[in-house]
């Protein structure tokens, strides 16, 4: 037997089950982005349904760190109580392995089908939520392939010498194993695809569930580190959510790791066979963890709160510094790249002002519109400062491309201090006009102005990577994208006359809240999308001339 083969054998496998996994959970976030962002933001209603909630959520993105993430946000921006989020993580945490339980079962004939289901949704879909829809039941056909393939990759190591006595190591010393599996989870970033990768090894009689319980607890950890680890940077609401998740997961891992080593657990109890027992000790570990931890989510937040302090953020920090570099000027290539990052630093401010309006429509906070109104300043101050400086370059020629660039960067930013104004002048006067009435929203009209909400935000950092990357297929999906959102603002239009029609009462009293909203969001969509017309002009092959 060539160890070496079999080895990479099984790192392709296992490569490609973190690939699909992350495939999986690209199409979901991709198509219904915005509807898992309001399934979260219902979180605050209260901890059992914030827990089920979050379960839903990771079910559908098959990572509890995404709902992490996603919570983390939430949590921020002050939309979700600290108590809330931590029950949404303990619902996400067994949601996860309740994914594993879901992909566990695989049998012979349900992965050609998925794939070619996914297949032809992906090919044949006609809108951009079928292909995405395609994206994931491949992905799923995928996880199951490398499941097989890990499977039949491992069967020459029954044969092996020396792995008799690594598992028996490891299993006379479950602690290591534990630190191990944390260690490799948090690596891989993915506790669904450790555990799978376990349950297979057990199915071909290399993991013994004593060891495989020991992993098991170890993953559980791991997987509550990648989302501490990711968040460390983040405000401090944020870092106390994912902390508190740690400390619930890390002190029950450790406790049963210590009944692991101090008693006979009878793996009989789980299952038939090893693997079936790994994969429901995962899963009675947090149904465990859920109960015993949900009615503890208020103290955990006094904890938190005091080991995770808020630092003062003062005003003059409120956004990075300028970024134009005067002693470029004579360099006009160098001094348009200049241009274009301060552009970039532009754009991130109209980003952190077009991200809260939402939140605003449902609280008009004064203290967020102070803020978002002194970024719109900054906003303006930039646009002014960019036209400044791209009209001082040293052009070598007046009419040249290098001077049409300019012009080009120069129109982005105007365009820029436009989104800011719609943002301020139009979206936060709707918002505390919204405030002012006491009106709300019908439940499919909000649903409606989430979607739009969401796509315009998504639409922007595309964007963005349109303006650094220059890439001619981005500047194209950012065009289709524009026509995608002009047709669901009309068919929210449509949707809401309808209402009008049916005498919907909540309907009648945001009628005029809700059209000027979508006509704010598909003008800053447009203006938007005019950094893609630009690249387009560059990349276009040159005509033939006539002769």
């Amino acid at each position: 037997m060539n160890i070496y083969l079999v080895l990479i054998n099984i790192a392709g496998a296992v490569t490609l089950l973190l690939w699909a996994t992350r495939m999986v959970r690209t199409g979901m976030e991709r198509s219904q982005k915005a509807v898992l962002h309001r399934l979260l933001s219902q979180g605050k209603r209260g901890h059992l349904k914030s827990a089920a909630l979050g379960g839903v959520v990771a079910v559908l993105l098959q990572s509890s760190t995404a709902v992490a993430l996603i919570a983390a946000g939430f949590a921020a921006s002050g939309k979700l109580t600290l108590a809330a989020g931590l029950a949404t993580m303990l619902g996400a945490d067994l949601g996860s392995a309740i994914v594993v339980q879901l992909l566990s079962v695989n049998p012979a004939w349900l992965m050609p089908i998925l794939m070619i289901v996914g297949g032809i949704l992906f090919f044949r879909g006609q809108t951009r939520d079928l292909r995405q829809a395609g994206r994931i039941v491949i992905g799923i056909a995928l996880i199951l392939m490398s499941l097989r393939l890990i499977g039949e990759a491992t069967i020459p190591l029954r044969e092996a010498q020396v792995l008799p006595d690594i598992v028996a190591y490891l299993a006379g010393d479950p602690f290591t194993a534990f630190l191990l599996a944390a260690l490799f989870t948090w690596v891989i970033h993915s506790s669904v695809a450790f555990i799978l990768l376990v349950a297979t090894f057990a199915t071909q009689g290399l993991v013994p569930f004593e060891l495989g319980a020991a992993l098991v607890l170890g993953a559980n950890m791991g997987s509550s580190i990648i989302a501490f680890m990711l968040t460390r940077a983040g405000s401090a609401a944020a870092r106390r959510i994912t902390l508190g998740n740690f400390i619930f997961r890390a002190v029950l891992a450790v406790t049963g790791l210590a009944l692991l080593w101090l008693s006979h657990i009878p793996g009989t109890w789980l299952g038939p066979d090893a693997a079936r027992q790994i994969i429901n000790f995962h899963l009675l570990f947090n149904v465990l963890l859920l109960l015993i931890a949900l009615p503890l989510t208020s103290p955990m937040a006094r904890l938190t709160t005091r080991l995770v302090r808020s630092a003062p953020q003062p005003d003059h920090q409120l956004v990075s510094p300028m970024r134009l570099d005067d002693k470029l000027i004579e360099s006009p290539a160098l001094a348009l790249a200049s241009a274009k990052r301060e552009l970039l630093r532009m754009a991130e401010i109209v980003e952190r002002m077009l991200q809260p309006v939402m939140d605003l429509y449902e609280n008009a906070d004064p203290e967020k519109i102070r803020e978002i109104k002194q970024l719109e300043r900054a906003v303006n101050a930039a646009q002014s400062d960019i036209k400044l400086y791209l009209s001082r370059i040293r052009y070598p020629e007046p009419d040249g491309p290098e001077a049409l660039r300019g012009q080009e960067l120069a129109q982005l930013a105007i365009n820029l201090e436009y989104v800011g104004d719609a943002v301020v002048k139009t979206l936060v006067k709707l918002a505390e006009s919204r405030a002012e009435q006491k009106v709300k929203f019908s439940p499919a009209g909000w649903r409606e102005l989430n979607d739009l909400h969401h796509r315009v935000v998504d639409n922007l950092h595309l964007a963005l990577n349109v303006l650094m990357s220059e890439d001619r297929a981005a500047a194209k999906m950012l065009l289709e994208e524009k026509a995608a959102l002009g047709m669901a603002g009309r068919a929210s239009a449509a949707e809401h006359l309808a209402r009008l029609r049916e005498g919907a009462q909540q309907s009648i009293a945001t009628s005029d809240l809700h059209l000027e909203t979508i006509r704010a969001l598909k003008t800053i969509n447009s203006l938007l999308a005019s950094v893609a017309y630009p690249v387009l002009r560059q990349t276009e092959a040159p005509q033939p001339q006539q002769g």
